[in-house]
């Protein structure tokens, strides 16, 4: 394998690379890599998968259903979180009985 090339050919990948995180699609590899999985990368990282074949850049369609599922799932995470922040306090009627009311006069 000669270093100089792929060293340039990731170097050309990354600078036709536009923002500082690329969306990337997973291939099949020989190692056991799944296809079809969807994942935001820094853009030297992207630009070595693209390179090494184990990922393609996605498509505008692809990027914007991401997005999509990303906001969503913030939004989910958000409304659990919220969820969990409410308290409630369970007060017996018998021990509710027992604390004698105050009146606004005190002797």
């Amino acid at each position: 394998m000669d270093l100089r090339a792929y060293y340039e050919k990731v170097r050309e990948t990354e600078a036709g690379m536009t923002s500082p995180h690329a969306v990337v699609v997973s291939l099949a590899t020989p190692d056991g890599g799944k296809p079809g999985v969807v994942t935001e990368v820094p853009t030297p990282i992207g630009a070595r998968m693209v390179v090494e074949g184990a990922a393609r850049l996605a498509t505008a369609d692809e990027i914007r259903n991401f997005r999509e599922q990303q906001t969503a799932a913030k939004e989910a995470a958000e409304h659990a979180a919220a969820a969990n922040k409410v308290q409630v306090v369970v007060v017996p009627s018998s021990a509710a009985q027992k604390t004698p009311a105050r009146s606004g006069k005190e002797q």
